[in-house]
């Protein structure tokens, strides 16, 4: 069996939207979260998966966009209990603005749960010097029959391809928004058109302001 719950939330920037969303995966099952944070004043969302059957699978796949006076603490959670499970947990964030973005998660794999296969890969991007991200993983490693893999990436955007860009004939704020969508790429290629569009034109407005 298959199941993909896809959110992206747009609150009101005085709202604090704290969230639990969780998903058993038995044999062979595989559960996939597709998770967009762009709204609220603070969000905490950590989307889990509990793999308690022989082959299940998990894919979490998350974005974090915080602007000014927003904190988005989001991640992921992966618990293997059964033999032969996996796990891909990637996550984007962008924090313009004065921002703040944190990735919190959790990797767990049980004594007994040998073949577990999982990887972690955290990415951020922080267009200004105003805005900050955090990283904070955590693994539970409790079987040495156990491939598990993770990276932090944290980077900015060059002045070589706002430049680049520009010569191009694209302004300064339309070629910061081609590069975020670019980062965000991977993420918006899972959506729904519908829901990309709307992704695309949510961070467009946030940009107004943003540069200048």
């Amino acid at each position: 069996s298959k199941i993909r719950y896809t959110t992206v939330q747009n609150w009101s920037k005085n709202v604090y939207n704290l969230v639990t969303k969780r998903a058993a995966a038995y044999e062979n099952a595989l559960v996939e979260w597709v998770d967009g944070n762009m709204g609220s004043k603070v969000t905490m969302k950590y989307p889990s998966v509990y793999l308690k059957g022989r082959g299940a699978r998990a894919d979490i796949l998350s974005v974090a966009f915080a602007s000014a006076g927003q904190i988005i603490d989001s991640g992921a959670k992966a618990v293997h209990s059964a033999p032969d499970t996996s796990s891909k947990i990637i996550s984007k964030s962008i924090a313009i603005r004065g921002g703040q973005t944190s990735y919190r998660g959790l990797l767990h794999v049980a004594k007994g749960a040998t073949g577990v296969k999982a990887a972690v890969r955290c990415d951020a991007l922080l267009p200004d010097d105003l805005s900050r991200s955090d990283t904070y993983p955590y693994n539970e490693i409790h079987e040495e029959d156990a491939t598990i893999t993770h990276e932090a990436v944290v980077g900015k955007i060059g002045e070589e391809q706002i430049f680049y860009l520009m010569s191009r004939g694209l302004n300064e704020s339309d070629a910061i928004h081609l590069i975020l969508m670019g980062f965000l790429a991977e993420f918006a290629k899972e959506l729904p058109v519908d829901y990309a569009l709307e992704l695309n034109r949510l961070i467009q407005l946030e940009m107004v302001g943003a540069v200048g």
